[in-house]
């Protein structure tokens, strides 16, 4: 392991933060592997920050003076990727005006990190399967067998093993790829890094946005690591940046808070299908799951009874909650012409109209009375012409 006082220098220098044991093991993972030219093969979700590491990886290497290209496979369209990658010569499609270096080529020397590797079609695959065996290569087009010396680091999201069985990436690249492997946990795994990641994102949004740093109540707090965060470091960065540019008021409280996060049970507790080879990350109690669906369909029964009697007693003043259910302590009045016969559109206009005049156009009160999130709000807001 590496002493602490290294670990935050390399932290500090790639501006990662985090103090969870996994993440700082795939840290000195990186550190140590890095002298060598051994392959490295990167796994975690999508959003982790896997980025980070074949930077290190690079930097801490005996290549760190050469290039050092990263590529992401997903977004380079299958009918170019092996051009990208490998090089053309000219004439060889329509479009190819000139003879072209691929990343291999100018990477020579240096570091070509692989981003969504496990999006590769088969015969790229085989392709760099080549180069990994023997630093072989031949341009698209071409029939001249071109060398290259780099190291390979490739990251993924997919399931590789998943993938091999369904025919979908080689077993061979694997094993060739995965000479060393590097795990990132996900976010919900780092508890006590999500305070810490928020935090500074809100201090970077407060000085880009020219506001005060926005601060979280002790049940915001409690919110945030409960939640499940299906996009990670990436989704909390979002989150951060919708709440320092929208709220007006930097104290943050919980119930605010939950409005800004997209839709997730309450109890924030995954819910995944189990498949071959993996676990469930939440088995729950069949008992559990019946009282919530009859409580479930009792809301959609009373949503369609509150609907009914709006539209059968328009043109008098109905008291109706704002959240469509019944039993609600502060109703607002909604009143319709007799005709014609309002849509719901026209009631849900008519419910936000006299939400943001009850709160004085305050919009984040309006939403909490809505029962709606802000973001919701803001574009029924626009699409009902509601700007004024």
């Amino acid at each position: 392991m590496l002493p602490n006082s290294e670990l935050q220098q390399i932290k500090n220098k790639f501006g990662i933060i985090g103090n969870n044991p996994e993440f700082l093991h795939a840290i000195n993972v990186a550190v140590q592997v890095a002298p060598t030219d051994l392959s490295v093969l990167i796994t975690g979700e999508s959003g982790v920050g896997k980025e980070n590491f074949p930077k290190i990886i690079h930097q801490y290497s005996q290549r760190k003076h050469e290039k050092y290209i990263a590529v992401n496979c997903g977004a380079i369209p299958e009918g170019t990727i092996d051009s990208e990658l490998f090089g053309h010569e000219k004439g060889s499609f329509t479009g190819a005006l000139t003879d072209r270096k691929g990343y291999f080529e100018e990477a020579n020397g240096g570091t070509i990190f692989l981003d969504e590797v496990g999006e590769l079609p088969l015969a790229t695959q085989a392709r760099l399967l080549r180069i990994l065996e023997t630093g072989e290569f031949i341009k698209v087009g071409s029939s001249k067998v071109q060398k290259t010396n780099v190291r390979i680091i490739a990251a993924t999201n997919v399931n590789i093993n998943n993938a091999i069985e369904q025919g979908k990436f080689r077993e061979d690249l694997y094993y060739r790829l995965n000479a060393t492997h590097i795990e990132i946990p996900a976010l919900r795994n780092r508890k006590e890094d999500i305070l810490p990641l928020f935090n500074k994102f809100a201090s970077d949004f407060s000085i880009k946005y020219q506001r005060p740093c926005i601060k979280l109540s002790e049940e915001a707090v409690k919110e945030l690591g409960n939640y499940y965060w299906r996009g990670n470091i990436r989704q909390l960065k979002n989150i951060a940046e919708q709440i320092s540019a929208i709220e007006t008021e930097p104290f943050i409280s919980g119930e605010t808070l939950l409005y800004y996060l997209p839709d997730e049970p309450h109890s924030r507790l995954p819910l995944h299908i189990k498949g071959k080879g993996t676990q469930s990350a939440f088995n729950p109690d069949p008992e559990m799951l019946f009282k919530a669906m009859l409580e479930m369909k009792k809301e959609i029964e009373n949503l369609k009874q509150t609907v009914n009697e709006i539209l059968e007693n328009r043109g008098s003043v109905i008291k109706t909650p704002i959240s469509a259910l019944p039993a609600h302590s502060d109703a607002i009045e909604v009143e319709f012409s007799d005709q014609p016969t309002p849509s719901v559109d026209d009631i849900q206009k008519e419910l936000i109209k006299k939400a943001l005049k009850k709160h004085g156009g305050k919009k984040e009160l309006a939403a909490l009375e809505l029962k709606m999130s802000i973001r919701t709000l803001y574009r029924k807001i626009k699409e009902y012409g509601l700007e004024e």
